[in-house]
């Protein structure tokens, strides 16, 4: 995992649609590009950015967001989003995120993630599968 360093960058881009608002996603009520599908957009571009590079069986996984959503972007308007691998500390990764549509930067941050062995992370989820009793869902 020696081409695993700093400097790298991915990115990923959409065009606002319906579905990506706040208001159908339920995180707001306004039909503007809703901050989760906006953090969505910076996670694929860190993927983009060094899951080509890991070796066959390993793959990263999110395990931390702090960003700021600091425009709104209307529906039909397109979004670039932008990782840039920033620090390699043994399997944890951490990327600096921008995103920006087609008039400004809407949104910045940091974003963490960790290099996984999928055998291992899929025996993990494997074995809550088998948890003998569910724990009971939140109320709406």
């Amino acid at each position: 995992m020696e081409q695993i360093v700093p400097g790298l960058v991915g990115q990923s881009e959409m065009v606002v649609r319906e579905e990506n608002t706040a208001c159908h996603l339920g995180s707001g009520n306004v039909p503007v590009l809703a901050t989760p599908e906006m953090i969505r957009l910076m996670e694929k571009a860190a993927v983009a950015a060094v899951d080509h590079l890991l070796p066959e069986g390993r793959h990263t996984v999110g395990v931390a967001m702090d960003v700021q959503h600091l425009a709104a972007t209307p529906v039909g308007m397109r979004v670039r989003a932008q990782a840039e691998l920033v620090a390699v500390d043994g399997r944890k990764l951490t990327f600096r995120v921008e995103a920006d549509d087609e008039v400004e930067r809407i949104g910045e941050g940091e974003h963490k993630r960790m290099i996984i062995d999928l055998d291992r992370f899929q025996a993990r989820v494997d074995a809550k599968s088998d948890f003998p009793e569910p724990l009971p869902a939140s109320p709406p």
